[in-house]
């Protein structure tokens, strides 16, 4: 059976059921059974139909209903005590740097805050794919300090003080760490690690100046386990996650800076083109768009916190807990290390044109 039509008026060669996976059955539910409205739903038709409050099925029924609503009300105030109130996103003086926004992820969220009238600068060593409104472009090799403090300048007096920094850069070889050469560890490190470091120290000052300001930290699920063929990755995005991690504690008394930790599984662009998700029911392959549309919200939003994506990539860290033996066999299990088997990446010419 074929997918039914998209939006767009094309039709998708994927099977039906291959578009079905966990977490869309985890997000209809938490839309229903699992919200506080769906929850209460159940007990106000019962008693609609002249159930007593003595009788099993409505007093069970409020129950659930109250527990889901606790649990909904804890969460709430979780993100309330960790990250506190939401600062105010004023589209009109918002400024953002995008850094390896010429493709892919970066290039999206430039191309929609560009069409929606914000300022946007992109810093990538390629010219973007396509040319956009409000989206200016500048040369730059983010893991060059020198680059990225000559470049902020230029930034700064030609289109303000960033308001919202998206650290997106990053590079992938694929290859085992004896195949890697000293190039390429240095060039994975450059861009994946070091160019967040400078490009924090250059625009966070401003932002502490102005007293509002956001940083987005893209990770990886892989900054919780290193798959064969990913050491040099898995490393840099480990690196990245405790920095995100470091960074919101040394910005915390500065209460109107929120940080936002992106930590995705894989991602159907050109940078891991290639690799075989082990399973597209329990690990399905993120669309860039959506995860673009959960970065914006938070960012739009104001707010601070994790975005966890799919829904593996919140429970992964537990595996750390288990005995190395169960650690071991869950990997065999998932197949993650004998993914990269098939990797290509990014073509040669992909590179030039700044394909990620």
């Amino acid at each position: 059976m074929e997918a039914p039509p998209t939006p767009s008026g094309f039709r998708t060669d994927k099977p039906f059921l291959s578009l079905v996976n966990i977490d869309l059955l985890v997000q209809v539910a938490s839309v229903t059974f699992f919200h506080p409205l769906g929850a209460w739903m159940l007990p106000m038709s019962l008693r609609a139909l002249t159930f007593q409050y003595h009788h099993p099925p409505l007093w069970g029924s409020i129950l659930y209903a109250t527990l889901v609503s606790l649990y909904w009300l804890s969460q709430l105030l979780n993100k309330r005590l960790a990250y506190g109130p939401n600062r105010e996103f004023d589209k009109t003086e918002e400024v953002l740097v995008i850094t390896g926004g010429a493709s892919g992820l970066g290039l999206l969220i430039a191309q929609v805050y560009g069409m929606r009238g914000l300022s946007v600068a992109i810093l990538d060593v390629n010219e973007p794919e396509v040319e956009v409104r409000n989206v200016e472009f500048y040369k730059c090799d983010v893991g060059n300090y020198e680059e990225v403090k000559a470049v902020s300048k230029k930034v700064i007096e030609e289109i303000g003080h960033p308001t919202v920094l998206i650290n997106n850069a990053a590079v992938v070889h694929g290859k085992t760490i004896l195949d890697l050469d000293v190039h390429e560890i240095q060039n994975t490190f450059n861009s994946n690690v070091l160019s967040n470091f400078w490009t924090i120290k250059e625009f966070l000052p401003g932002m502490i100046e102005a007293k509002r300001g956001t940083i987005v930290t893209i990770s990886s699920v892989l900054s919780h386990i290193g798959p064969k063929r990913c050491a040099d990755y898995a490393a840099s995005k480990a690196a990245v996650r405790l920095l995100h991690e470091s960074l919101t504690a040394e910005v915390a008394h500065h209460g109107n800076i929120k940080t936002l930790l992106v930590c995705p599984g894989q991602i159907s662009t050109p940078l891991f083109d290639g690799v075989q998700t082990p399973s597209s029911f329990f690990a399905p392959i993120l669309e860039p768009v959506d995860v673009a549309k959960e970065i914006m919200a938070a960012i739009d939003s104001g707010s601070a916190g994790t975005l966890e994506l799919p829904l593996y990539t919140r429970w992964i860290v537990v595996m750390q807990a288990l005995p190395v033996s169960v650690q071991r066999l869950l990997r065999w299990i998932s197949g993650c290390d004998e993914a990269m088997r098939t990797f290509r990446g990014r073509h040669p010419t992909d590179m030039l044109n700044g394909k990620m």
